[in-house]
């Protein structure tokens, strides 16, 4: 069983870039009497936050993110635009690792008509 999502982060140079991910996840956890669940170790977190945005929320401007974090669309669909050019769409269900903390960042557009929600893991700097 695998479980896939999208990192965007800075080069050397300061510029966002996105990657598709993916990892493996092994038989293995649960506990008795139920059955066995897969999983893998991720990343360390510090903290949890919802996150909201209108659906006129103007994200246009390029900006880094604040920490490194996880976002989980939970409701609504926005794009984001790395400092390359390239663009992804977020519609719920989605998770996307930020690691662009520094450099010229990204920029977001929310493209459903409806409010978007994300949760937010907020990542250890360790």
């Amino acid at each position: 069983m695998q479980v896939s999502f999208t990192r965007i982060f800075a080069d050397a140079d300061g510029v966002s870039h996105f990657e598709e991910m993916s990892m493996q996840l092994q038989q293995g956890f649960a506990v008795p009497p139920a059955e066995p669940l897969f999983s893998a170790p991720f990343l360390a977190a510090e903290g949890t936050v919802w996150v909201g945005a209108p659906s006129t929320w103007k994200g246009d401007v390029a900006h880094p993110s604040p920490q490194k974090q996880i976002f989980v669309t939970v409701r609504g669909e926005y794009q984001v635009t790395a400092g390359d050019g390239s663009s992804r769409q977020f519609p719920p269900g989605a998770v996307l690792l930020l690691e662009d903390t520094r450099g010229s960042g990204h920029s977001t557009k929310i493209t459903s008509s409806e409010d978007v929600i994300v949760f937010a893991i907020r990542l250890s700097s360790l």
